[in-house]
């Protein structure tokens, strides 16, 4: 029989999972009934508050107290945990007085986690940089299997080459950063094959796996791999790309739009450019009625046609 201690905390983590009948506790933990409910008095006096129920359908189950007791989590809740708060100290909450409590909670679980857990956390989260909020539409989430930035980021920290798939063709890449932003991920990359450095949406990827050859690092595309990030991204990383010509100096289409919006150039001072993308030409029509400049929609005609039925509509709207 293992000792208490143990069988009080294999205890606590079956009555986390869900709700089991004492019957049930009692032969997963290979005791007697009443050795169950000695346990059970054991974890409330700790201060979980466990609840029994009588009948068919009866059993114990971990309810809500009125204090927060410890909590057991298995080793991938505890990564998927430490790399969520990490990624929340990293980036920008809007919540005032959240930090000092994130930094302190993260700071305890690390102290906790098992060295082989402590490796994984500490290559995603140096490994990766979060890209800046922004404001109006959200594109559609890009979810990316947590084994494959872990691949990723082993590779980033070791210095090794990757092999990825993209688009059915397999490379071979020297990875650098992760980047993070508006929960997409992306990979900067030395492209061996082009030679070239990308910016690869990591749920694009069909394949990820280590090539383990070392490299040496080469200089950077940009000192700011998220700044990178967002002007390959507003180039060639969406859907729909567009481009509109805005009737204001570059400088002050540069003060009003968030970074992540697009590229401007100047053509003289009175005029400029505008690259931008997204994955429907519906947000890219609220990203221009945003600038509260007026504006030239050069490409492509889908958009053009958007604009006029909006203005249709709004037209018809003040007439009503």
């Amino acid at each position: 029989m293992a000792s208490t201690t143990t069988r009080v905390l294999r205890l606590l983590s079956l009555l986390q999972d869900r709700s089991a009948t004492g019957r049930e506790l009692a032969e997963r933990l290979g005791v007697a009934e009443r050795t169950l409910r000695q346990d059970i008095q054991r974890l409330r006096e700790l201060g979980y508050p466990v609840h029994a129920t009588r009948g068919a359908v009866g059993g114990y189950r971990l309810g809500q107290g009125a204090k927060m007791p410890p909590l057991l989590l298995d080793d991938d809740e505890a990564v998927a945990v430490a790399l969520a708060v990490g990624l929340a100290e990293d980036g920008s909450t809007g919540i005032a007085d959240i930090d000092a409590s994130l930094t302190r909670a993260l700071a305890k679980l690390q102290q906790i986690l098992p060295k082989r857990l402590q490796h994984k956390v500490t290559a995603l989260r140096s490994a990766t940089a979060v890209g800046p909020a922004t404001v109006g539409s959200r594109e559609p989430d890009a979810p990316v299997p947590a084994e494959t930035l872990t691949v990723v980021a082993g590779a980033i920290r070791d210095g090794a080459t990757l092999l990825v798939t993209h688009a059915d063709a397999e490379t071979e890449v020297e990875p650098y950063r992760l980047i993070s932003w508006r929960r997409r991920w992306f990979l900067v990359a030395y492209d061996l094959g082009t030679h070239t450095w990308r910016a690869l949406p990591v749920a694009g990827l069909t394949g990820v796996r280590s090539a383990s050859r070392r490299f040496a690092a080469r200089s950077l595309p940009d000192d700011d791999l998220v700044a990178f990030v967002l002007r390959e991204v507003a180039k060639t990383g969406w859907k729909v790309q567009a481009r509109v010509t805005v009737l204001a100096p570059a400088e002050t289409v540069i003060a009003r739009i968030n970074p992540a919006v697009g590229i401007v150039e100047a053509v003289d001072s009175h005029t400029s450019v505008l690259f931008t993308g997204a994955d429907a030409l519906e947000t890219i029509a609220i990203y221009l009625s945003m600038l509260m400049m007026d504006f030239r929609v050069d490409g492509p005609p889908e958009l053009v046609a958007h604009i006029r039925t909006l203005a249709r509509r709004y037209t018809e709207a003040l007439d009503a």
